[in-house]
């Protein structure tokens, strides 16, 4: 008896030790909802760990995108990149797929979804877009030093006529962007005009057709980390709307 007592004390321990998995959100059918994680430029999927395992943690089924930013132009990474992923999920019958991006990974998600119709498209929430593209890459196409290295992706997003942000259109779709206001690059910010977060203006995220929009005092790369942001995200995919307090904006 002794040691019947002490093997179910064993496993109770064993059982009690391992990590707590939430359930997938599902219609009671065993359907899940995906979020599609994109990074931003010269970056990897792991700059979205953090919210990833934070939306895991509220029951989202996650793809966290590591997709070659450096090396294809936008188009190419929307239509030869994400949309095979896309087509896969689909082939699961998902409830809902949203899309939660970091800077260019939001215009390569307005491009994708620009051609593509997604039959259980959801929610999109938008880190720090460049939407009306950026004076920064402007200015680096300007310089023959700097063109040469700029990334095929990285000079789509200028505001001349051959920014591809600005010939994407309006967004048909549910969407949420939200901006930064801090920055730690004063050089940037002196190129910059009006408030930013050391990479892009807060004008320059907003774009037609938008559900709701957000600011909040954090720069370019520290938002998608930022426990607040976070939680903005979360709460537009379950509600469509952020999340108001005094001051965000």
């Amino acid at each position: 008896m002794r040691k019947a007592g002490l093997h179910i004390l064993i496993l109770l321990m064993f059982f009690a030790a391992l990590p707590v998995v939430p359930a997938a959100l599902d219609n009671g059918q065993g359907q899940t909802e995906w979020v599609i994680l994109l990074h931003g430029l010269g970056r990897s999927s792991r700059s979205l760990a953090r919210l990833q395992a934070n939306l895991a943690s509220q029951g989202y089924s996650v793809l966290n995108l590591d997709y070659p930013s450096l090396k294809y132009p936008i188009e190419y990474l929307a239509h030869e990149i994400l949309h095979p992923e896309v087509v896969r999920l689909s082939k699961a019958s998902p409830t809902k797929i949203h899309f939660v991006t970091h800077s260019m990974g939001g215009i390569v998600v307005r491009c994708y979804l620009k051609h593509h119709h997604v039959p259980a498209l959801g929610r999109v929430v938008m880190f720090t877009p460049p939407n009306q593209g950026s004076e920064l890459a402007d200015l680096l196409k300007r310089s023959a030093l700097f063109k040469s290295f700029m990334a095929p992706a990285g000079r789509e997003l200028g505001t001349d006529l051959e920014s591809l942000p600005l010939r994407l259109g309006g967004a048909d779709f549910d969407l949420g962007v939200i901006a930064g206001s801090k920055s730690y690059n004063p050089i940037h910010s002196l190129i910059l005009d009006g408030p930013d977060d050391g990479t892009v203006t807060v004008e320059s995220t907003r774009m037609p057709g938008l559900a709701d929009f957000i600011i909040l005092p954090c720069s370019h790369n520290s938002i998608i980390r930022n426990k607040a942001a976070i939680g903005q995200v979360i709460h537009f995919l379950r509600h469509g709307a952020f999340q108001r307090t005094t001051g965000n904006g």
